[in-house]
């Protein structure tokens, strides 16, 4: 073999590897720009469901025959006081199933004792910082309607300051596998907040958030 071939051989393995290195590269930022458009799609999709949700819970509290104001109230409802819409409260959650539970009677604002069972331990990260809560299921409800229905009632560091102090709730439904995904955008108050004719759930101390939620429906008092 001549020096010539040498080179040409050489200069054949070089233009091979710069080749496969540009190829592994334009693989990696294919890569990224698919992951940066999933991620802007399920942002879209999260701000679009916690926007429709605020717009739904006006549409009630405006409606004379689901709305829990008082009729004072309602005659002058103009619409609930948000957050704004932040997708970093939306969490997808691990969900830990809590086999042969025991029912009990949850604390509500007047005598009323409803009974729920612990359904699932979900484990979340809010800011980098991990968090606990309890799932409730209903206890004996005959309502076709709720069979899935998962119940979190919850406080935060917000509670009594931005938000109520009673706490809020969240709506969920039972997820096919071991993660469910809560949105803290779509937290409301408990009925009792704006008329004491209503009994309501008391979120048991084990299902503080340790953080500040601002996220979900604020509270402001009429006093």
């Amino acid at each position: 073999m001549t020096i010539i071939d040498v080179n040409i051989e050489s200069n054949a393995y070089s233009k091979g590897t710069l080749t496969q290195n540009l190829i592994n590269k334009m693989k990696k930022i294919i890569v990224l720009f698919c992951t940066v458009c999933l991620i802007s799609v399920q942002f879209i999709a999260q701000h679009k469901t916690a926007a429709q949700f605020q717009l739904n819970m006006n549409r009630q509290y405006s409606d004379e025959t689901e709305s829990p104001l008082t009729e004072t109230d309602r005659k002058k409802f103009k619409g609930l006081p948000f957050f704004t819409i932040d997708t970093q409260y939306t969490v997808v959650a691990k969900l830990k199933r809590i086999e042969d539970s025991k029912p009990f009677e949850m604390k509500t604002t007047t005598a009323r004792r409803p009974e729920y069972v612990v359904y699932a331990i979900v484990t979340f990260k809010i800011r980098d910082k991990e968090h606990q809560l309890n799932l409730y299921k209903s206890y004996g409800s005959s309502m076709p309607d709720y069979e899935d229905y998962l119940f979190l009632p919850f406080t935060d560091e917000t509670s009594g300051d931005r938000s109520y102090g009673g706490g809020r709730f969240i709506d969920l439904r039972i997820p096919d596998g071991e993660e469910i995904i809560i949105d803290f955008n779509q937290a409301y108050n408990p009925y009792c907040a704006y008329n004491h004719e209503y009994s309501c759930p008391i979120p048991p101390k084990e299902n503080h958030v340790a953080t500040r939620i601002e996220a979900g429906v604020k509270y402001e008092s009429k006093e």
